[in-house]
């Protein structure tokens, strides 16, 4: 269905003149210009033509995909290191003014639609001549992002139609991630809209100290700001976010209305899971290989006991009642109680009656960081599983009204969660071995209809589960080298064009690629400082050995002297057998 153009989407152009318009290039939607060695237009910088699309000018955005030299002084100028160029020039009498020009390929975005609040394709490209300018800074301001911006918003006092006159800074709801790299620091800065990506997801993906944590703390930062206040869970296994404490009492933080974020750490000690929480399934798998026999035990015994008021019961009970159905001398039950009292009565994390009440993880205005560092693995993923298994279901109780029902007892939450899942690929593992991995489908698949946004951050695209990746609508991209996850990101990320999978292995930390459903169109940026100290900082090795063995030096640790059973014996003897 076309919608059609009611409305101008003048610009006021006012960006420096770059080149012209040399011809079409391979694709449709490809140009390549020409333009001289002064005009320094790096790739991924955004340009702008005017065209006529159905009687009405239009200001088309393309962005520059490649950049190679099409003419320069002689190869043979450079064949001694010792002497310049333009030095063989001058002795040979040849021009080195102007002589260098350079072809750039581009690639047709699109001009803003303001009652498409995107791009649009012209699907017409420029003819060859046509003069090239960079975009201007307020206009990209407003059109990258996915701003939902219309032609009321963007009306200046001539009563025209200006995408630049739009002061982005001044809305409420957006994330300030940065700036626009390939232009001064601050000329563009990237507010991407958060209601976007905490309702279809998102994905932070980067290898090991490009800079993952740090954007997801930016993130956070800006989440927790009085105009968002959002209800923050972050399932943290390292515990990098130790200092996003540091924002109840920012001031940057602190609403007109005396508001302060909350923010809340777990630790494994006051993070306890009641057995009669967890399912059936989430009990087959954390057991040792129990056999098709115990399954069906397990299953009959754990629906009866699931069916009974109390829900205070332990590995005692369920034990009663499998022998109670299935005899008291049954071996499968026998072998049973061995895997149950080893994997659930013996963990600490698992109780018959303690649980962690919601309303003390999640409440608008509160970040709550789940520090999980000392668990395992498998107990890791059992806490996510219960949690978000309960915080969905209060989820869907209040989306479903259910709270009006006098019989109802469950939990209810009436507010949006976002939940954030450091090490993503440990609870959503591509190779299904994860109790969490059922509760993260079912979020990412339909938690946009209940309020209930999720995010993943790994260093490992190709170890998360494709489905629940390619799910994460919106995606910050950084560096990746590893060709099987860079395959990964191709193909689950529908945003991410080949002209950006290029990007990414000579992206330097703090550079992103941001793209999905938050952005109109991919955009390159440098991530912004954060207001919290970053909690995950490399280690200097060297430094701490340094100060480690100077320490040794001067406080010597006494060697115990090697006991050989043999009174004043050196050892070596009896060691040898020749005493």
């Amino acid at each position: 269905m076309s919608t059609p153009h009611t409305s101008s989407t003048s610009s006021g152009s006012d960006g420096g003149l770059i080149g012209t318009v040399a011809g079409p290039g391979d694709g449709p939607n490809e140009f390549f210009i020409v333009t001289p060695d002064e005009q320094a237009v790096k790739t991924g910088e955004f340009i702008t033509y005017s065209v006529t699309v159905e009687g009405t000018p239009r200001d088309v955005i393309a962005r520059v995909t490649n950049r190679e030299q099409a003419r320069g002084l002689p190869e043979t100028f450079m064949a001694d290191p010792h002497v310049a160029p333009e030095a063989v020039a001058g002795t040979l009498g040849v021009p080195t003014e102007d002589i260098d020009l350079y072809r750039l390929e581009a690639i047709v975005i699109g001009f803003y639609d303001t009652d498409m609040q995107t791009f649009s394709n012209p699907r017409q490209l420029p003819r060859s001549g046509t003069k090239l300018r960079t975009a201007p800074d307020a206009m990209l301001e407003t059109v990258l992002p996915n701003l939902g911006i219309g032609a009321e918003d963007a009306r200046n006092e001539s009563g025209e139609v200006d995408m630049g006159s739009v002061d982005v800074a001044t809305r409420d709801g957006l994330a300030h991630m940065g700036w626009l790299l390939n232009r001064e620091a601050g000329a563009v800065d990237v507010h991407v809209p958060i209601d976007e990506f905490a309702a279809t997801h998102l994905a932070i993906l980067a290898s090991t100290g490009s800079g993952k944590s740090y954007t997801a703390g930016v993130l956070m930062e800006e989440m927790m700001k009085p105009d968002v206040r959002a209800s923050l869970l972050v399932f943290d296994p390292h515990g990098e976010y130790g200092s996003l404490s540091e924002m109840r009492g920012g001031g940057r933080f602190a609403g007109e209305d005396g508001y302060r974020p909350e923010v809340e750490y777990f630790n494994p000690e006051n993070l306890r899971i009641r057995i009669s929480e967890l399912s059936v399934g989430d009990v087959m798998a954390i057991l040792d290989n129990p056999s098709d026999r115990m399954q069906e035990r397990l299953a009959g015994g754990w629906r009866a006991m699931q069916q009974r008021e109390s829900r205070t019961w332990g590995v005692d009970e369920l034990l009663d009642e499998m022998r109670n159905q299935y005899g008291p001398d049954d071996a499968s039950v026998g072998a049973l109680e061995w895997r149950l009292r080893r994997s659930i009565q013996r963990n600490e994390l698992f109780t018959t009656d303690v649980n962690v009440p919601l309303d003390d993880l999640v409440a608008p205005g509160r970040c709550t960081v789940l520090q999980m560092d000392t668990l395992s693995r498998r107990d890791q993923q059992m806490i996510a599983t219960v949690l978000l298994r309960r915080l969905y279901q209060a989820r869907l109780a209040a989306v479903r009204g259910r709270g009006d029902d006098p019989d109802f007892n469950g939990d209810i939450i009436d507010f949006p969660l976002f939940s954030l899942f450091e090490e993503g690929h440990r609870f959503a593992p591509a190779t299904g071995a994860a109790p969490s991995l059922g509760i993260m489908r079912t979020i990412t698949s339909e938690g946009r209809k209940f309020g209930f946004g999720l995010g993943i951050i790994s260093q490992r695209p190709s170890k998360i589960d494709q489905d629940v990746l390619s799910q994460c609508g919106t995606q910050v991209t950084m560096k990746i080298q590893n060709p099987t996850d860079q395959k990964a990101i191709e193909s689950s990320v529908e945003a991410a064009g080949e002209d950006v999978l290029r990007e990414l292995p000579g992206l330097t930390p703090g550079q992103a690629v941001v793209s999905g459903d938050a952005m109109n169109t991919p955009a390159l940026i440098h991530v912004r400082q954060r207001h919290t100290q970053h909690g995950a900082d490399s280690i200097p090795a060297t430094e701490r050995w340094r100060a480690a063995n100077e320490q040794r030096r001067e406080h010597p640790t006494r060697s115990e002297d090697a006991d050989m059973g043999g009174g004043d014996s050196t050892g070596e003897v009896d060691l040898l057998g020749d005493g």
